[in-house]
This record gives C-alpha cells, structure tokens and sequence, in this order.
C-alpha cells in the first residue's frame, strides 16, 4: 500500500503549490507529464508516424502546446501513480535499503496498552481521553503490522539500556510533546522519571530516569524558527505570526547542541497567516491581512514550513559539538469530518477506517513532500560531517487511524468546549505505534555502530 491522493482535485489542487526550491515539485512533474505525454501520442498509430519524422524542436513544441490541455485530458489514475511512486522512492532512498516498517496495515490484537492514565500522571488532560470518560476502548487493540518485516511490541527495558546516559530531545508543536508523553508513559512502566520544570519555555517539558541517566525531553516550537505573534490583541485562534525563516528558535536551539538523538516534526501551524522574514526583512507572506499586501508577495504555507525544516535541519549541522542522530517525523493528518475544526468537525470513529486507504490530501501531502525534500538535502550534508538524518514515517500508517483522537474527550462535559480536538492522539493509543518505530530504527543504528 502507498500514500495517495484522495481524488483528482487534491491533484490539481497541489499542482498550483509552488514548492520552496527549483529542483523540486514543479520540475520533476514537468519533467514527468512531457515523457507521459510523448508515451500517450506515440500510443496512436497517426501521431506516432508524423512525430517520428518530425524534428526534435517540433516534437518539444507539439509536447508544450498539449502541455496546456487540461488535466482532465488525462487519466486520473496515471496522474496519482506518479505522486505515488516519488513518495515510495524517496522513502526508499531514506530507509538505504532496511526494512520499510512504515508501509503495511492495522492488525486486531487482543495485546492490551502497556500503560493507561491510572498508571502514569504525566499524560496532558487533552490527550488523556481515559480520565475523561470515553466509552470505548477497541481503538487500543490493534497493532501495525509491517508488509516486509516484523515490528515488535514496545519494550521498555530495551529501550532504556540503549538510550542508558544519553538525551533525547522533541523538537516541534504539540504534536511533538504528544509523541515524547507516550514515550514517557512507555517508559515508565519500568522506571519512573523525574519532572524537571524546563527553564525556557513552560510549554517545553523535561524528564529525568535517574536509575538510567537518562533525559527525556520536549522543546515547544510550533514553527521550529523564531515566530513573534503579530496580533497580541487579535484571535486567539488564526493570528498572524511573523516568522523569522533564517532564524532557530531558542526555545530549542540554544540547548540542543549536547543531546544524543533529537525528533523534529511540525506542520499544522503552518496552515495560519504566517509574514515571512529573511534576514529580518519581509520576503512575503501567506494569508496576509494587512491593507498593504499588494506590496508583499504572496506565498504559500509550504514555502515557510520548507524554510523552517531547511533552518532547523542547518543549524543541527552547524552545531560544532552536535554529534546526534536526527529524526523526522513526517506530517499526521487530522481526521475531521462533517466539517473543519471551526464548523463543527468532529472524529467519533472507534476504529480503524481501511476503507480510507492510505490516502493524504493535497496539503497534507505538500507538507509531507516538502519535509521529506529537506531531510534528504540535510542527510546528504551530514554524510560529509559523519551526522545521521534518518525518517520516522508516521504519515501512512496513521491516515487509516481517525479512531485514535481525542475528539470531545480532552475535557468534562461541563466545560462547554465546541471544538473538536482531531489533530492530536489519546494516550494510550496509536500513537504508542510512533515509539515502536523508533526502537525499531534505534536498534538499526546498534546493530550499524556494532558492525563498524
């Protein structure tokens, strides 16, 4: 199973993003279509004998002007395969020939959680859908099950002895902190940390397993680079942030130089009005609501998430006492449905929907595509200074999960909260999975430092 797109407006929909770098999507889809479109003619015996006596420039010309012809001239299905295919190749690339663990399905077991919020008190009242009274529990009895390997259930005591004297930083938005609490909780069934109140951010959180001195940690920001809220009076929700492209963020930046292994993953803040600066000058702007827009030019989301990752993923390797293993985890989608977060979206499913396939929808996939873009430029960098940059793709196995939210179960029912949370995971849950992947790959990286 691959990630695709939904239907074939997400294609003509992501077709019109303009990707933060030349080499990137418009090429490699222009590139694509013209040897399509050369495939397609030469499949008619008529245009197949006037086009093999035309000349080269007569041919490219001929191959332009049908480039105008709307995509509906086109099959669908040939349209999404090429997505597909640059997504499975890429990843391909990333894993350097292990085991894809991240492309396979969801299992029913009977193999309860290992933790639940009676046993562990560090699990946010947002995600903690237990305490809040949801009534149902058959999302928590179903294991991903890899296509081409086995992936063992999360073992604490294993993880532990690898990570034994070394940090662990999430660098990221909520999301982040939502993967590094279910981390957390895992490990504590074997051991119990300490809370360490963080000194940068009261959003940031750090933990400390004395019996392994061992430090957990998460780093709150949202935009991985230095973002200033521009409306201190405006919403609380959808305000326009300045974003400072070329600039980390020191909720994270400052104190990440001397952990062992570092997990960055954002997305979903990139989706508000966001004014991007380049060395501290507006470059442009995405969603802009000032009255002068007409002299800032207009961007896209994905150029400041693409910025941000570039930056985040620069400064790693320009740190001179950096020696860690980087991580990206990709983009998850939300699950709303019967409407958006702010028009009365909900996600009420209690279990996994495989008819939903393993499909992203044009901006999920945007996103996903341009991080993936960036940690690969990031990993080929690090090979010359001996840094690894390695992927946890979590973005395929949990499009099939809208089982797995919150919902309206991160509060009392008394609190008259309307929105529905369908972003983040309840813990436990699936989102237990993300940490199965990564003792996966940590022990990938013991088995690679034992045979060196």
């Amino acid at each position: 199973m691959t990630l695709t797109l939904t239907s074939l407006n997400d294609l003509k929909a992501l077709k019109t993003f303009s990707f933060p770098h030349k080499d990137s999507m418009e090429k490699l889809l222009a590139s694509n279509l013209l040897c399509k479109m050369k495939n397609q003619i030469l499949a008619f015996p008529y245009f197949r004998k006037r086009l093999l006596k035309s000349s080269p420039i007569k041919i490219l010309l001929i191959l332009l002007i049908i480039a105008m012809i709307p995509l509906y001239f086109f099959s669908e299905s040939s349209e999404l395969s090429f997505y597909q295919h640059h997504v499975e190749d890429w990843l391909s690339t990333m894993l350097e020939g292990k085991c894809n663990i991240f492309r396979g399905k969801w299992v029913k077991t009977e193999h309860g959680p290992l933790y639940t919020n009676a046993t562990c008190h560090g699990i946010m009242d947002q995600q903690n859908c237990m305490k809040f009274g949801r009534p149902d529990t058959e999302y928590l009895k179903w294991k991903w099950v890899p296509n081409e390997c086995e992936l063992p259930f999360f073992d604490a005591v294993q993880f532990l002895e690898i990570v034994k004297g070394k940090k662990m930083g999430f660098v990221g938005d909520s999301l982040g902190r939502n993967h590094m609490q279910s981390l957390m909780c895992l490990l504590g069934t074997v051991s119990k940390p300490t809370y360490v109140t963080s000194k940068s951010d009261a959003k940031s959180q750090i933990w400390y397993f004395a019996e392994h001195n061992f430090t957990l940690a998460s780093f709150w920001s949202p935009y991985l680079v230095e973002a200033v809220n521009a409306e201190p009076n405006g919403p609380l929700y959808d305000r326009l942030m300045d974003l400072y492209l070329d600039e980390p963020s020191p909720a994270w930046a400052p104190q990440i130089e001397t952990f062992d292994y570092v997990i960055v993953s954002a997305g979903q803040w990139f989706y508000g009005p966001q004014r991007f600066y380049d060395k501290r000058q507006v470059v442009g702007c995405y969603r802009c609501k000032e009255k002068n827009v007409t002299r800032i030019k207009n961007m896209n989301m994905f150029y400041g998430c693409g910025r941000a990752f570039e930056t985040t993923f620069r400064t790693l390797l320009g740190l001179e006492n950096y020696k860690g293993i980087t991580f990206l985890r990709t983009f998850t989608p939300a699950h709303f449905e019967n409407g958006e977060w702010n028009t009365g979206g909900e996600c009420k499913r209690t279990r996994p929907d495989m008819k939903m396939g393993r499909r992203l929808h044009s901006a999920e996939l945007g996103f996903y595509m341009v991080q993936l873009k960036e940690l690969r430029e990031a990993e080929k960098e690090g090979r010359k200074r001996g840094l690894k940059f390695r992927i946890l793709e979590t973005s395929g196995p949990m499009v099939s999960r809208p089982d797995g939210h919150p919902n309206h179960f991160g509060h009392w029912a008394h609190e008259k909260v309307t929105i529905a949370d369908c972003v983040h995971w309840c813990l436990p849950g699936p989102v237990d999975t993300w940490n199965e992947f990564l003792l996966y790959m940590l022990k990938m990286e013991v088995q690679e430092t034992n045979v060196e």
